[in-house]
């Protein structure tokens, strides 16, 4: 783990990086360039490298409000799983949304995505609902954290 950084995506490269590793683990809602550049402005998108190589990536929605609801979404390539790499990104994500006053944390994980809801439901998110997207049949699930 000691090779492991993560950093804010910034520019053309880290942000198409970032948007690999999310359309790698949510195809459903892939996400064109631009799409991530607007998301870019909002949210801080994160990317995990192991030494040169991407492994991952982080989204953090903030809180509205001081005391709001704040989203971390950890994503790990597949074949990097198991090793710290998510909760090295979550623990980054949860800090950052805590110092934005977030009061209530939530993530969002494709239902079909096992390893992710393991690893959500492991950190204490809890399920609040189930729900398929408008002209879409994946399910998606959004949990809290008790």
């Amino acid at each position: 783990m000691s090779d492991l950084r993560i950093e804010t995506a910034r520019g053309d490269a880290m942000l198409e990086e970032w948007r690999h590793v999310h359309n790698v683990i949510v195809p459903p809602a892939a996400l064109d360039p631009a799409g991530v550049r607007e998301r870019a402005a909002r949210y801080l998108l994160e990317n995990a490298y192991l030494g040169d190589v991407l492994v991952g990536c982080s989204t953090v929605r903030p809180p509205e409000r001081e005391g709001g609801t704040a989203t971390v979404i950890a994503r790990v390539l597949p074949e990097y799983r198991r090793r710290g790499y998510g909760t090295a990104l979550y623990e980054k994500g949860l800090a950052h949304a805590r110092v934005l006053g977030a009061g209530v944390v939530e993530t969002c994980v494709l239902a079909v995505n096992e390893d992710g809801l393991r690893f959500a439901e492991a950190r204490g998110f809890v399920e609040l609902e189930q729900y398929v997207l408008d002209g879409m049949s994946d399910v998606w699930i959004d949990l809290r954290l008790g």
